[in-house]
């Protein structure tokens, strides 16, 4: 009986081994396979988190130049030390920082007159994901459409980014800019609802303060 059980010891070991070396070549192909994966990761991440840094570096300059009002070199650069908001768009346009050029070009072609330009680049903009800019770049839009003729588009996205501001500061704002392009369209009823809504829920707020003349006014 021992030396029975010890031959089937030693079966089921031989098995053991058999299936182990059946398997050897797909296993080391699947710990190579999942190393490799690693490292790809490892080095993605690298140099993305690399790319993201050149981005934001090259940006900055631009955002200097967009605040003082300087449009044309902020877009273009100054082929030296300036790279341009229309370059680092296109160069690092899967960083966060690319992205944020591109809002930047939308409204630098914006207040140069050049709304075809801004529109394109205010539409490429992800608002996704950055709650504090998002209302504002959709408004932008919004706003282009307006000067664009595409007054339905404009009332849309206007109306958006009043419900995603929720607050007391630009969501009035956005949603009286809609009313009144409502009111261009002879659509006071539509409009009146907005601007009631300004009253209901932002009455302290400083365009709130002067939204019974609005309501006043499109009620004639």
């Amino acid at each position: 009986m021992a030396e029975n059980r010890k031959k089937g010891a030693t079966v089921e070991v031989a098995q053991e081994d058999g299936f182990v070396q059946r398997n050897l070549k797909k296993i080391a192909w699947c710990v190579g396979v999942i190393i490799v994966l690693l490292v790809a990761c490892l080095l993605g991440k690298n140099y993305f988190e690399k790319q993201g840094r050149k981005a934001a570096e090259a940006l900055f300059p631009c955002e200097q130049l967009f605040q003082q009002g300087n449009y044309e070199k902020a877009l273009n650069g100054d082929g030296q030390d300036v790279l341009g908001l229309l370059e680092v768009a296109k160069k690092y346009s899967h960083t966060k920082s690319g992205n944020l050029a591109k809002l930047y070009a939308g409204l630098a072609y914006a207040q140069t007159g050049k709304y075809d330009e801004a529109e394109k680049y205010l539409s490429d903009f992800d608002a996704k994901g950055d709650e504090m800019i998002s209302p504002a770049a959709i408004a932008a839009l919004g706003n282009v459409y307006a000067h664009n003729g595409k007054t339905d588009k404009a009332i849309e996205m206007l109306k958006k980014a009043a419900k995603k501001a929720d607050n007391a500061v630009e969501s009035p704002i956005f949603l009286v800019q809609a009313a009144e392009l409502l009111e261009s369209q002879g659509k006071n009823d539509e409009a009146l609802k907005l601007y009631e809504q300004v009253k209901d829920n932002y009455r302290g707020s400083q365009i709130g303060q002067d939204i019974d003349k609005y309501i006043e006014r499109v009620k004639k």
